[in-house]
């Protein structure tokens, strides 16, 4: 199972009501890369406004990854998730493209429909219709990197012989965060990944997740073997996790056994969202990595009767 992490780009991910520098951004995503990490992943939010609460924003998701794609080598990019509304299908594809080809074929095309309405009333992006308009979008983007000339007239886009120049390099993967029926049949349909997020390891929710996911793969008829399964894992620092059921304090050790579980449940990758942005944080996922890694290494010496 691949082990990624998610990147500082907010308020308060290195220091306390500020946004991390692209410098901070840079060091903690290289020091990511040298511990054997295999993904770097970006969260996609314009601002935050929530009542009672100071507003707070992100450095931009996609200029921060077009960034880092020629200064930190190896590791796969992707985002947690782009936010289809911000972004026209079209050009979202033909950014895909052009990143794919900087980053030498690393990118996984993250998108989602979106959800938190304040950021879409202060930028003037509308907020109706939020899976429709992604079903339209989706589709586009999915044919477009897949070299399709597309003519599309949608409810809320309309394309006419669209398409990318140069061609994509190759088939970059989409990935598409999804639980209900409609985004997970759209997942089933156009995807070639999927996320669930936040959890601390496998428990009954995560279990009916990849239940509804595999439904929805039957109901398109898509091979279940197809869609590559990632999950998000919340992680605290060691004894700072609280009541916070659905994440995760445990030491390296702990974190090794959470991946032995859910590489056992059919996940390909975690993505873990370390709360704590240092480099002890970033020693103890590598370490839990390799501790996992070397579990699968260890031929079974069992005597079989």
């Amino acid at each position: 199972m691949r082990i990624g992490m998610t990147v500082p780009l907010g308020y308060g991910d290195i220091e306390d009501g500020k946004a991390p520098t692209f410098a901070e951004t840079l060091d903690f995503s290289a020091r990511a890369g040298r511990a054997g990490l295999d993904s770097l992943w970006v969260f996609d939010h314009l601002i935050f406004k929530f009542p009672n609460e100071p507003d707070e924003g992100l450095q931009e998701a996609w200029t921060t990854l077009s960034a880092l794609a020629p200064v930190v080598p190896r590791v796969e990019l992707g985002a947690l998730v782009m936010c289809s509304s911000f972004r026209n299908a079209g050009l979202m594809a033909k950014m895909a493209q052009t990143l794919d080809d900087l980053s030498g074929g690393r990118l996984i095309l993250g998108l989602g429909c979106g959800w938190h309405e304040p950021e879409y009333a202060t930028f003037g992006f509308p907020f109706d219709h939020l899976v429709g308009r992604f079903e339209e979008d989706l589709e586009v983007v999915r044919r477009l990197l897949d070299g399709e000339t597309v003519d599309f007239d949608g409810q809320w886009s309309r394309y006419q012989g669209a398409k990318l120049l140069p061609a994509p390099a190759r088939h970059t993967p989409v990935l598409v965060a999804a639980k209900g029926e409609r985004m997970l049949r759209l997942t089933a349909t156009w995807a070639d990944a999927w996320n669930t997020a936040w959890f601390g390891g496998v428990d009954d929710l995560v279990r009916q997740r990849l239940a509804d996911l595999d439904a929805a793969c039957d109901a398109v008829g898509r091979d279940r073997g197809e869609i590559r399964r990632t999950i998000g894992i919340r992680l605290f620092e060691p004894g700072e996790r609280g009541d916070d059921a659905r994440s995760t304090d445990a030491n390296a050790e702990g974190l090794a056994d959470i991946f032995d579980e859910l590489e056992a449940a059919g996940f390909a990758d975690a993505i873990v969202w370390s709360i704590g942005k240092s480099p002890a944080a970033i020693d103890r996922i590598a370490e839990a990595r390799g501790i996992h890694v070397g579990r699968r290494a260890v031929p079974n010496t069992i005597a079989v009767p």
